[in-house]
């Protein structure tokens, strides 16, 4: 689906101006608010990317599960997630172990990259070797939730009492206390999981109701998810270097759940093209290098370049960067990790039979 692919590419570019614009001061030497004032109010509401990455994540990861079992889901999440994710942690343990770079540094022993190379490094209480690497544990739980619903079966009653039950879980979870449940049922971005599932049912069996009551309610239980993220951003860096407002946090989510619907109803539709296919393959990339590539070239450019050049020259490089890892790294290893059909031979006999029997 090449609106699909737009629309990743436009939620990890928006990350990358959060950081890049917003975020990253360790990196600049000051506050980017302060070097980009016009554009940090907008450039803010990128951290909501990830929420559209999750939103867009429930809606495709049921339709690749339709028809599979758990065996050859997992593999493909396994041949999806991690050979990326494997580059990117050794460009970040690269980065701090062979060169003088100090920001975002995350201070991790050996062991700890180690660890970091399951991408189960936060149920251990390890520190995430990038900072973006907290998404992952989310699609991660996300796609444990999911196994279940595989290996039950996966069919449109099925799916429907699937996620009422983990929509009302995590609305009970996020009245309690209780850390474990919490993590488990995930009441902060279930709500966008469980909203892409429900229009993915939409999308493939039509405008019924029920769907479109759970994404109402999941609409409902994102907005205040939304904004005390943003809150909590707000609170560490105070409103001046964080300049985001209650409202456009609102109108944002409600843009993003808006063109999800418009995707499932298929009034936005895309022409495929190599140029869409592209953008949606380094999306995953330019997710995880982005941040490795800011601490490389940003302190080296900034006192030559003005701030809007070196930004721009910035986010080029990080583009330039996801298209060779994806391109040269990424599929090839995808390309060795997946299983080899094997080839389908057809007896002459029941090719003559085949062929007999069209009209």
């Amino acid at each position: 689906m090449a609106e699909l692919d737009l629309l990743r590419f436009v939620a990890a570019l928006a990350v990358v101006a959060f950081h890049y614009l917003v975020a990253y001061a360790s990196v600049w030497g000051d506050r980017p608010a302060e070097l980009f004032p016009a554009l940090a109010p907008i450039a803010g509401l990128g951290i909501l990317g990830v929420e559209l990455f999750f939103i867009i994540s429930g809606f495709v990861i049921l339709m690749t599960v339709w028809g599979r079992g758990l065996g050859g889901f997992a593999r493909s999440r396994l041949v999806r997630l991690y050979p990326a994710y494997w580059l990117s942690l050794a460009s970040v343990a690269a980065l701090y172990g062979l060169t003088g770079a100090k920001a975002l540094d995350p201070k991790l022993s050996p062991g700890d990259y180690l660890l970091n190379a399951t991408m189960f490094q936060r149920l251990f209480k390890i520190t995430d070797a990038s900072g973006v690497y907290w998404s992952l544990w989310a699609e991660l739980r996300f796609y444990l939730l999911i196994a279940i619903l595989v290996i039950v079966g996966v069919t449109y009653g099925r799916v429907l009492i699937f996620s009422g039950l983990w929509l009302a879980a995590a609305f009970g979870a996020g009245l309690t206390d209780n850390g474990l449940i919490k993590e488990i049922v995930m009441p902060d971005y279930a709500p966008y999981f469980i909203a892409g599932m429900a229009l993915y049912l939409i999308h493939k069996h039509g405008n019924a109701w029920l769907p479109w009551l759970y994404v109402a309610a999941a609409y409902a239980l994102s907005l205040p998810s939304a904004l005390d993220r943003v809150h909590r951003r707000v609170d560490a860096a105070g409103f001046k270097n964080m300049p985001v407002t209650d409202t456009s946090v609102i109108i944002t989510i409600t843009l993003v759940f808006a063109l999800m619907a418009l995707v499932a109803l298929g009034v936005l539709r895309l022409k495929p093209s190599k140029t869409l296919t592209a953008l949606g393959g380094i999306t995953y990339p330019l997710y995880l290098f982005h941040g490795v590539v800011a601490v490389a070239l940003i302190p080296a450019l900034t006192g030559h370049l003005p701030p809007w050049a070196t930004a721009t020259t910035t986010v080029l490089a990080a583009i330039l960067l996801s298209y060779l890892v994806h391109s040269f790294a990424e599929r090839p290893i995808q390309r060795l990790l997946k299983p080899r059909r094997p080839p389908q031979t057809t007896s002459a006999p029941v090719v003559q039979v085949e062929k007999a029997s069209v009209p």
